[in-house]
């Protein structure tokens, strides 16, 4: 991180680092960050300004979230830190028996069956009421004016919408999804770059949001429109379920790395595994970044962390495994003295009993925001409450159909969550927020970018830009193509079963923001995978 602290910079990047002083904002879209940045500019503070941002987001990039999704957040306050999960509960009436009955062995991922309470609406005005210094409807303006007079797709927004649109066309049938092509595919066709889309529904749901700090999404009229949706189409979702959400302040998770601690929000979400798989790799040495056994030791650790979070991580009320004993010093040497010079085939150890978005923002006051939101899978259930523009999430397709999974679906349960902000703070000084978005991926790229800040002194830019590897499952793993390809001929020679992507899109889009704890200079990078901006003042 800097010479007199964490982070001394001896790479170059394809980008500089972008600097400042005031405020940044970092996130996937260019318009939703100088929202965020302008709100700033109003008198907001960097929680505010997150607020804004993530608004934004559900309108600008409607492909990877939305209003009807979760939210988390880590929040730095006046050197403090906070924790806020605000993922929703599967409905009450919901059950694994109920579902088989309907023909499904497995959860699907479209329609009303995998929909669970959003909590983005209440995530933005618990953040608003407990940080923010700005009213909501003041925040939530830029959003509603972009919902309301239109925006330019931009061309990696485009393609991820003609993706969605022609998946649809193929796998959503029946009446309840003609709402989406109706919000989403105005003249029946899929939208390209330049194309103007806007939504008026979208609009005056934020307009109400805004009003009533997000009570009439969960007691009033836009509560009653999605249990009219549901009930009309046999959902299991209903008002009750959304009456009886609040979302929770949690005390966020960390572990030590190399004297850095890296923060992450506790289950239901999967950031425990990268805090595991950092526990694992802290006994391992790295000499060099670019060589392959480097990648190999990474891998290994990962693998090892991924299918113990898969066993183990759901609801935290009702894990087996307390996270204390999964993030112990004793059970991350058990499972790295498991590691070899070979690819190995990963399998849970047994510990001691006991499409999504991100963004960063930071201003001179010291408050720094790490947070993401996400429908899950693009758009999420492909459902459209009629007359509201809100995408309901499909966050239940994670639950399992087999009563002895850990993370079996349970009414009002909430299940295994893939979004996961981060943040770094150093001898209880904020270094900053960090993410890296993208399903399963999530934990990967946060191990990842951690090692190439704190291990190898890669700037934030640098640290995003720098090539990424994929674990998928047992010794499979997927290599950026920008990999050199000896590293990946000498991956293949140890066992593991290399393939080459394609295109990088399944490797994750992050954001950083750095701040230096003399000079108070805020350092931030944002993704070179997508149309990502940052901008600072």
């Amino acid at each position: 991180m800097y010479n007199n602290d964490p982070m001394h910079y001896p790479y170059a990047s394809r980008r500089n680092a972008t600097f400042a002083k005031k405020g940044m904002v970092a996130t996937s879209q260019p318009l939703a960050a100088q929202a965020g940045l302008e709100i700033m500019k109003k008198g907001g503070n960097a929680i505010d300004a997150a607020i804004a941002t993530a608004a934004c987001l559900t309108v600008v990039e409607p492909t990877s979230n939305g209003i009807g999704g979760d939210a988390f957040a880590i929040v730095w306050v006046k050197d403090k830190i906070y924790g806020l999960n605000s993922s929703g509960q599967a409905p009450s009436s919901i059950s694994i028996d109920s579902v088989k009955k309907r023909g499904y062995t497995e959860m699907p991922k479209h329609g009303f069956i995998p929909v669970t309470v959003p909590g983005v609406p209440a995530a933005w005005s618990a953040l608003s009421k407990r940080f923010g210094k700005l009213p909501l409807e003041e925040v939530l303006k830029p959003a509603i004016d972009y919902a309301e007079h239109g925006y330019p797709l931009s061309p990696t927004l485009s393609y991820y919408w003609q993706a969605a649109y022609k998946a649809y066309k193929k796998s959503l049938v029946g009446e309840q999804f003609k709402f989406w092509f109706e919000t989403f595919a105005p003249d029946n066709k899929p939208l390209q770059p330049g194309d103007i889309w806007k939504s008026k529904n979208h609009a005056d749901t934020l307009k109400s949001i805004a009003k009533t700090r997000g009570e009439s999404f969960y007691k009033g009229e836009l509560a009653e429109q999605i249990d009219s949706f549901s009930k009309q189409y046999d959902g299991f979702i209903q008002k009750s379920d959304l009456e009886q959400f609040t979302p929770q302040w949690v005390k966020p998770i960390k572990t030590n790395y190399r004297g850095y601690d890296i923060w992450e929000i506790p289950p239901n979400g999967q950031g425990a595994i990268a805090l595991l798989a950092l526990n694992i790799a802290s006994g391992l040495n790295f000499i060099e970044k670019d060589c392959a056994e480097t990648y190999h030791k990474q891998i290994e650790a990962l693998k090892l962390a991924f299918v113990d979070g898969l066993k183990y991580i759901t609801d935290e009320k009702k894990m087996s495994v307390p996270i204390e004993k999964l993030l112990s010093s004793d059970y991350a040497k058990s499972r790295r003295n498991l590691i070899g010079t070979e690819a190995i085939q990963p399998e849970a150890g047994d510990p001691p009993k006991g499409g999504t978005v991100y963004l960063a923002t930071a201003d001179e006051e010291g408050n720094m925001v790490s947070f993401i939101q996400s429908n899950y899978m693009g758009f999420g259930s492909g459902l459209v409450v009629p007359g509201t523009g809100i995408a309901l999430q499909n966050r239940g397709h994670n639950f399992s159909l087999n009563k002895n999974h850990e993370n079996r679906l349970e009414p009002g349960k909430k299940t295994f969550h893939t979004i996961i902000p981060g943040f770094v703070s150093k001898d209880s000084s904020p270094i900053g927020p960090f993410g890296v978005m993208g399903g399963f991926m999530q934990p990967q790229g946060h191990m990842q970018v951690i090692m190439n800040c704190i291990d190898f002194g890669l700037n934030p830019q640098a640290a995003l830009d720098a090539p990424r590897w994929q674990w998928i499952k047992d010794k499979t793993i997927t290599l950026e193509q920008s990999v050199p390809n000896h590293i990946a001929s000498q991956l293949s020679a140890k066992g593991h079963k290399v393939q080459l992507a394609h295109n990088s899109g399944s490797f994750g889009r992050g954001q950083i923001i750095w701040r230096r704890p003399d000079t108070k200079v805020l350092i931030g990078g944002t993704e070179s995978r997508t149309d990502g901006a940052i901008y600072g003042w």
